[in-house]
């Protein structure tokens, strides 16, 4: 464990839906400028315990607690204004909208024209996508394109940038390299090392080893709604991980 300090404590957790329990007394701490890896098979219950620390689940047991401070988000709205956001697979994009309208998405600022007439503020929008591109170290040329015309890669940075924009200091990002090719997994790679040098915590969920192994600092790994291992990427290997997640 590094010695930043920990942005994130999930201690003993548990949920369950009806007579199945997704998740049984599971643990795990999140540091500033930490990567931790999520590794388990489908049904794992890796989903569950994403959706309980981003406040689309409340937990029936445990805590979790955020800077030291117990939470118990009721919505989704509600981790994201303490600074928690989640980049699901499909990145939630508005794919006919340029990247400063996507960073601004349900949250557009507006201007006074004439003195009275509110209309969108373009130039805060478009100012907005320069900086926070810059911050990513991600070049993007076309900031008038709509997003339907980036690559896979480019579109995961508009959805870390409007991550980044609102202040978020926890990012979940769930599959975030899945149906990308080699040359994008990469530039998806290198956003995220760029997340943990700002000091950014990241929860990283994927089902390609060899991504878990270049961006994690741990990696945790659940099966059948327990947490059945946490290892660094230098005490281990893929078989070992692969071992814990089917157990034997």
């Amino acid at each position: 464990m590094s010695s930043a300090p920990v942005l994130l404590s999930v201690n003993n957790v548990s949920k369950h839906f009806g007579g199945v329990e997704a998740l049984r007394g599971v643990s795990m701490d999140l540091a500033a400028g930490e990567v931790v890896a999520l590794a388990g098979d489908n049904g794992a219950g890796k989903s569950t315990l994403i959706k309980a620390i981003s406040g689309v689940h409340r937990v029936d047991g445990g805590e979790i607690l955020l800077s030291g401070r117990r939470v118990d988000f009721a919505t989704p709205s509600e981790a994201r204004a303490s600074g928690i956001e989640t980049i699901y697979q499909d990145l939630a994009l508005a794919d006919n909208l340029p990247v400063g309208a996507n960073i601004f998405l349900g949250r557009e600022p507006k201007r006074k024209a004439f003195g009275f007439l509110p209309v969108l503020d373009r130039k805060k929008m478009a100012d907005a996508a320069k900086e926070t591109m810059a911050r990513l170290d991600f070049h993007v040329e076309r900031f008038r394109a709509p997003v339907s015309t980036f690559s896979g890669g480019q579109r995961q940075a508009v959805a870390i940038g409007r991550a980044i924009y609102w202040n978020a200091q926890i990012l979940i990002m769930d599959e975030p390299t899945a149906a990308l090719g080699v040359p994008e997994q990469r530039k998806v790679v290198s956003l995220i090392k760029t997340l943990k040098d700002q000091g950014k915590g990241v929860i990283f969920i994927s089902h390609n080893l060899a991504d878990i192994f270049a961006v994690a600092d741990r990696i945790v790994v659940l099966r059948r709604g327990v947490k059945a291992g946490e290892r660094t990427p230098a005490e281990t290997n893929g078989d070992e991980i692969v071992r814990l997640m089917v157990g034997g």
